[in-house]
């Protein structure tokens, strides 16, 4: 959609190319798929508006303007920084939320609440961005924003936190691998608070041609492909480490019943899941099916 629109306006822009000062003059449209399109006002007729608004979704910008550390956050992730001597930790955690769920200076000021103290928070959009963190001092555990969000804002939130690093130079190019690998997991899993290590996997996916993906999911799953749950008792045994007592515990399954379920799974696969690399291997064939059939 956005290539045809470009053919009949020339002035079309995504939400992220331009500058915070430029964006007045677009007027701005969100598609089916989430992407924030901005059309020159100057460019737009009367008639272009109604014919737009019939399949667009119209959009108000509402990002916090940015404080001055979040404007020099904004200029290390936009270049090649050559600093290795800065003694710093920081890390970068990426956050993205339904659109329209809430509004940013109000999702600031609950992170901010949580941290005690402001933080760095670096908006994409008005729903995805990330959060800086700067010598930490403490965990915070991600889980518990989540739940915090969810039973007083009744904001549903999906984190990746990235690792520390201790230079300027490398945050340029860890804000990017950190993005790439939210869009890669949040495509293949739904967990709500994910690593990067978490999303390496699903990155080497993407690499996969789309004829070995299928024989992938062949070879492993075999005719296992077809029960979707004994895939789904397959794929908690693995996220539980392996554990049976967890697993069982976590889909309200006697032991015994889990048991039998994964006995089934070896004896139609030849595949032992109680061995890590296994496992591994059973982990991957499954997100690839899941997101072919998405």
């Amino acid at each position: 959609m956005i290539k045809q629109l470009r053919k009949i306006f020339s002035s079309l822009v995504l939400f992220n190319e331009i500058s915070d000062k430029t964006r007045d003059k677009f007027k701005w449209f969100m598609t089916d798929g989430g992407q924030v399109i901005g059309i020159d006002r100057k460019e737009l007729t009367e008639k272009d508006s109604t014919l737009l608004h019939m399949f667009l979704y119209p959009y108000n910008i509402s990002i916090p303007e940015m404080t001055a550390e979040e404007k020099q956050w904004k200029t290390y992730i936009s270049t090649e920084i050559s600093d290795n001597t800065r003694s710093l930790t920081y890390r970068f955690i990426y956050f993205s939320y339904q659109p329209f769920q809430i509004e940013p200076e109000s999702f600031k000021e609950a992170i901010n609440e949580f941290y005690a103290r402001q933080v760095p928070i670096l908006f994409e959009n008005d729903h995805e961005g990330i959060i800086v963190e700067t010598n930490p001092s403490e965990d915070i555990s991600y889980e518990q924003i989540i739940d915090v969000l969810m039973s007083d804002l009744y904001v549903k939130i999906k984190f990746v936190v990235g690792p520390y690093l201790y230079t300027l130079s490398k945050a340029n190019r860890n804000h990017q691998i950190l993005v790439n690998g939210a869009n890669k997991i949040f495509s293949y899993s739904d967990k709500t608070v994910s690593t990067y290590i978490d999303a390496v996997p699903f990155i080497l996916i993407d690499q996969i041609a789309s004829d070995t993906r299928a024989d992938i999911i062949d070879s492993v799953l075999g005719e296992t492909i077809h029960d979707q749950d004994l895939l789904k008792t397959v794929e908690t045994f693995i996220a539980c480490n392996l554990n049976v007592s967890v697993t069982a515990k976590e889909l309200y399954m006697h032991r015994n019943s889990l048991q039998y379920r994964l006995d089934k799974f070896t004896e139609k696969t030849g595949i032992d899941i109680r061995q890590f690399h296994q496992a591994m291997t059973v982990l991957l064939a499954i997100s690839i099916n899941k997101q072919l059939n998405k």
